[in-house]
């Protein structure tokens, strides 16, 4: 949880690689993390000019505490390798770029491809295939494996699943991916809403999200920010119980109790890590000023 504690990834933001406009847009949105994309957003005809375009951007232009995310093209495509190395060279050169994130990763090898070309930087795995989901535990297990992101859109094309408001085709995948990422201490956000103009959808979507433990969820539209940012921090209910609860354990501490009692329910000291975890995320999210 300490990454999560230092730096929010309540709302991250896909950005188009080759689009000059939506970059310098950026530094001025209120979302947790970018993920700057070289692969689906950018056009087979762009890849090159939108690899040399981010590296340049990620050199010269100050994006804040918003975490910096590059989505290279896969290994398997002519770009990928290309992608991989410009940034290695460009990290070296003062490009400011907090993690690689490896499209449809279906095990730790397509890890380990990537980590060999590039050092010191951490890694963050599109979870986006069948055989991914399968292998989400070793996965997550890789050592400089820091996030992981959902990729239900291409999920749902390899699955042959239609569209539900409820994702119950989704949830197998999801929480797979879940109890990987947990057990491993890894960051990991949910998949994009696609219909970006229906709030209620998206609220609907980020609640369900948050209820299963999603640390944030990626977004395609600034549109979408506000939403995503009020359902994944601490409610002003929840950080009013975490302090109570804290309070509470400690006094019966000092008595010589191993338990409390707050708003008739028992408080061991298993509630009072999750209760500082959450006073820490949202003391995390007001030093972003978000």
């Amino acid at each position: 949880m300490e990454n999560q504690m230092a730096c929010p990834t309540r709302s991250v933001l896909y950005i188009p690689g080759s689009k000059e406009r939506a970059l310098e847009k950026a530094t001025g949105l209120a979302c947790d993390a970018i993920i700057f994309d070289l692969e689906d957003a950018v056009a087979i005809d762009e890849k090159a000019n939108a690899r040399a375009l981010l590296a340049k951007t990620l050199t010269e232009v100050d994006y804040g505490p918003r975490m910096k995310i590059v989505r290279i093209n896969g290994l398997d495509t002519e770009w990928g390798r290309e992608d991989v190395l410009a940034f290695a060279d460009a990290i070296r050169n003062g490009a400011k770029v907090d993690a690689i994130l490896i499209p449809k990763v279906s095990t730790p090898a397509d890890l380990v491809e990537v980590a060999d070309l590039i050092q010191g930087v951490p890694l963050w795995a599109m979870m986006e295939t069948a055989l991914g989901m399968l292998n989400a535990g070793d996965i997550a297990a890789y050592p400089r494996l820091e996030g992981m992101v959902m990729g239900t859109n291409d999920l749902a094309k390899e699955l042959g699943s239609r569209f539900r408001a409820d994702r119950l085709p989704m949830l197998p995948g999801l929480g797979l991916c879940l109890l990987a990422a947990k057990a491993h201490g890894k960051i990991i956000v949910d998949g994009v809403y696609n219909a970006f103009k229906d709030d209620e959808g998206l609220k609907a979507e980020c609640e369900q999200g948050r209820d299963m433990g999603f640390d944030g969820k990626t977004l395609i539209h600034p549109a979408q920010l506000e939403v995503c940012n009020a359902a994944f921090a601490p409610s002003e209910a929840e950080i009013d119980l975490a302090r109570r609860q804290i309070a509470a354990f400690e006094e019966a501490e000092k008595a010589g109790q191993g338990v409390a009692v707050v708003d008739g329910k028992i408080v061991e000291n298993l509630h009072i890590v999750t209760a500082r975890q959450v006073l820490a995320k949202a003391e995390a999210i007001a030093a972003l000023g978000s």
